[in-house]
């Protein structure tokens, strides 16, 4: 069962960890209009840190003008175990926006997977999340802790995107690639936070050692995809369906969609969750039976060649400079500089966080017919499906997470007893595409072509 190591009744519904930063204040703000909702599963929170005072001072912001509520104020390092074992016996479900992850969330991740507690984040660093799954899962089964990263807009929206466009696919057709195209759009000017740049700079230098530790663990279940491999084509593409000029961005959201799909593979229907009725089964294994694995990508679009080549720049700064230790120092002492204006230290200004928004295309490729996927033919069918939604590390991160964390709370008799997962074999036959769809985050198809 959930939570039990600790089996005393836990005093709050999620603790925020970490919500004095960029991001964290942000879900704190969202968090405390859904603790006046009568339908809220989330009825007592609390907040935590290194310093009560900037965390007083992140409540009065989330609530100004009107002042704040009652909300308790922990005090918690991640350097102190203790601190963090004391939080994980207060609370059923922590959410943790203290990043970058690789530096500061280990701790967390051993506390809650001892404790029994649940554990949410909104990392995108894919060695982390490989390291967390390998050092703790066995441990968070045995005390029935559900620990999933990446309930953000990394790598949620890819997730259920790709799921959603799979589920178009309507027999006899078949999928067998889908391209994602990431569109980040602002009537003013698209800034992000230094953790989220530091976290990208720490990711190239650490680079070897996701390959080592990929070497190092028993390899994968393998999805049997339908029809070739696709060809690596062009650098640069221009897809003329959705306007957009492209490149491929090397995010987590790939890694984690290729951990979902080998799940999937070792369960064909799903995770069972700890009570589930015989209608939650029925439905857990007809929404999976829909899902097909497809060969997956990610690139990052623009409507000019000019911003592809900004990209591409700002890539190759990171590449070049990150292998050295004064490489690393230049880049993020001076992150407006080597980001070309994309990321600074204070973050966007509020207005820059609501005239911003994404979109997120994903195009695919398959066969009208699965008997043309046995043969050597290309693909002769394309489905192209969109996820739209506000900005994405301040706004739609924080709905999110904090709509992952809901369905956490009311929802914990439906889902895995314990262990560490990507999001989506959680979350993917769960409510969340709606929730989502109720806040903001929109799914459409756009078109289906023979």
């Amino acid at each position: 069962m959930p939570g039990a190591v600790n089996s005393l009744r836990p005093l709050y519904d999620a603790i925020i960890l970490g919500a004095s930063g960029f991001t964290g204040k942000y879900v704190v703000r969202d968090a405390l209009k859904l603790l006046n909702s009568s339908s809220s599963a989330l009825k007592t929170l609390a907040l935590a840190g290194r310093n009560p005072t900037k965390l007083a001072q992140t409540l009065q912001w989330a609530t100004y003008p009107t002042p704040p509520p009652p909300i308790s104020i922990l005090t918690a390092d991640t350097s102190d175990p203790m601190s963090l074992q004391l939080l994980c016996s207060k609370t059923k479900l922590i959410l943790n926006c203290v990043g970058p992850f690789r530096l500061f969330a280990e701790p967390v991740v051993a506390a809650c997977a001892h404790s029994g507690c649940d554990y949410l984040d909104i990392c995108g660093e894919p060695e982390f999340m490989e390291r967390m799954e390998g050092k703790y899962h066995e441990q968070a089964v045995k005390s029935g802790s559900l620990v999933v990263s990446a309930c953000g807009f990394d790598s949620i929206p890819a997730e259920l995107g790709l799921m959603f466009n799979s589920r178009q696919w309507m027999t006899p057709s078949l999928p067998n690639r889908v391209e994602a195209y990431v569109s980040l759009e602002s009537d003013t000017s698209i800034v992000g936070n230094f953790a989220t740049f530091e976290s990208a700079v720490l990711g190239v230098a650490n680079a070897h050692k996701l390959q080592e530790l990929r070497r190092s663990r028993a390899k994968r279940a393998t999805p049997v995809i339908p029809g070739p491999a696709p060809s690596k084509g062009p650098m640069i593409e221009f897809q003329e369906k959705i306007g957009l000029w492209a490149v491929k961005l090397p995010s987590a959201d790939s890694t984690i969609i290729r951990r979902t799909l080998s799940i999937l593979t070792e369960n064909p229907h799903g995770l069972p969750g700890i009570k589930e009725n015989p209608e939650q089964i029925a439905k857990r294994k007809a929404f999976w039976s829909t899902v097909k694995p497809t060969h997956f990508g990610v690139k990052i679009g623009s409507k000019s060649l000019s911003g592809i080549y900004r990209f591409i720049t700002i890539g190759k700064l990171i590449g070049f400079l990150s292998g050295a230790t004064f490489g690393r120092w230049l880049l993020l002492k001076f992150p407006s500089v080597f980001s070309l204006g994309y990321f600074r230290k204070k973050g966007p200004s509020e207005e820059e966080v609501k005239s911003a928004s994404f979109k997120m295309w994903f195009v695919g490729h398959g066969f009208s017919d699965s008997l043309l996927s046995h043969r050597n033919v290309k693909p002769d069918m394309e489905i192209i499906t969109r996820v739209t939604g506000p900005e994405i590390g301040y706004v739609a991160t924080p709905i999110i997470l904090l709509q992952c964390a809901l369905i956490v709370l009311s929802q914990r008799e439906n889902l895995p007893e314990g262990g560490v997962f990507p999001p989506g074999i959680v979350f993917g036959s769960t409510d969340l595409q709606q929730r989502l769809q109720e806040n903001g985050i929109s799914f459409d198809v756009i078109s289906k072509t023979a």
